[in-house]
This record gives C-alpha cells, sequence and structure tokens, in this order.
C-alpha cells in the first residue's frame, strides 16, 4: 500500500515567446521575484518557423527562449504560476487587448518535463483554478523523449538539449534547498 508524501520540489521554468526583446528582461524582472534567478537559458529561436498559432494576434517572425529558475518549488505551484504569468501577458499586452509576450510556465523533475495550460484535452488534468497539465517530454535512455503530442519546438534537439542541461542542473542542487 502507498502513503501520501510530500512532492519533491521542482525546477520551473518559462517559455516566451514574442518579437520585444526588452519586453522579456521585463517579464524575467517579475518572476525572479519569486522564482530566484534565471540560472541559464536557452538561445533565442525562430518560433514562427514551426507554427503560424500566434501570428493573427502577436504579428509574424516571432522569436523563443526558455529560461529555467533557481528556486526549486512544490509541483502545485504550478497553478500560481499559470496564473502569475496570465496576469503579466495582460500588463504587457497592447491596448487592443492582443499579447506581446507568451509566457508558458512548466516545471521539470527527474523523470519529466510539465507544462500548464488553461486548455483542456485528451491528454491534459485538470489541476485546479481553471489550469491543465500534461507532461510533454520523458526521460528515457538518458536524455528527454517527445511524446505523440509534444509541440514541434520541444522536439528538437537543441531544446532537448537544454532540458537535459536543466536536469543535470536539478539533480545537482535537488537536496541542497
Amino acid at each position: 500500500m502507498s502513503h501520501p508524501k510530500t512532492p519533491t520540489s521542482q525546477l520551473y521554468f518559462i517559455a516566451i515567446t514574442g518579437k520585444n526583446l526588452d519586453l522579456w528582461n521585463k517579464v524575467l524582472g517579475t518572476l525572479e521575484n519569486e522564482l530566484g534567478k534565471s540560472i541559464f537559458q536557452s538561445e533565442i529561436y525562430n518560433f514562427s518557423s514551426f507554427t503560424s498559432y500566434y501570428s493573427k494576434e502577436m504579428g509574424e517572425e516571432l522569436k523563443k527562449s526558455f529560461y529555467f529558475f533557481e528556486k526549486l518549488k512544490s509541483p502545485e505551484y504550478l497553478i500560481e504560476l499559470k496564473h502569475k504569468c496570465y496576469e503579466i501577458e495582460r500588463k504587457l499586452a497592447e491596448p487592443s487587448g492582443n499579447r506581446t509576450v507568451n509566457i508558458d510556465p512548466g516545471y521539470l523533475g527527474l523523470s519529466k518535463v510539465v507544462l500548464s495550460t488553461f486548455k483542456d484535452y485528451a491528454h491534459r488534468v485538470y489541476l485546479g483554478k481553471g489550469v491543465y497539465a500534461e507532461v510533454t517530454l520523458i526521460f528515457k535512455n538518458k536524455t528527454f523523449t517527445e511524446l505523440p503530442w509534444t509541440y514541434p519546438d520541444y522536439r528538437q534537439p537543441q531544446i532537448i538539449e537544454i532540458f537535459n542541461k536543466a536536469r543535470t542542473w536539478y539533480k545537482e542542487h535537488l537536496h541542497v534547498s
């Protein structure tokens, strides 16, 4: 029989998508108050080459990068962080309501990468307060591996590499906190 136990703290990250890199610094500054310093980031890449999903709202030639933060937090913090990122998006939106940045928070553990969303789907689990979560990468054979629903950019070798790097850092700092 299993017994309830407190889950291990996780390594939180955000993915920022947009055009104006100055706004990204505002986002990071706001989130670093709670999550600590950004310990590393992925390269900034051309997100528009993967999808046109945000082009109507945010325009063409969008860039994207991942930022990982030093403070480890409980898995349930994902609900609060999703709402905090939503509020930042609203605050930085154009007067028309169109977003200027898209902020997607998630966390990394030893076995998986979890993303949050406000959209339900078959492979997503409801967490509460309008937030759903999905496992988008699993750690298997010494690397993170995609799943059938993994977004195209998360499948790229350079993105898998940054998540593997983050996992190494996380594993080294897991019992320090």
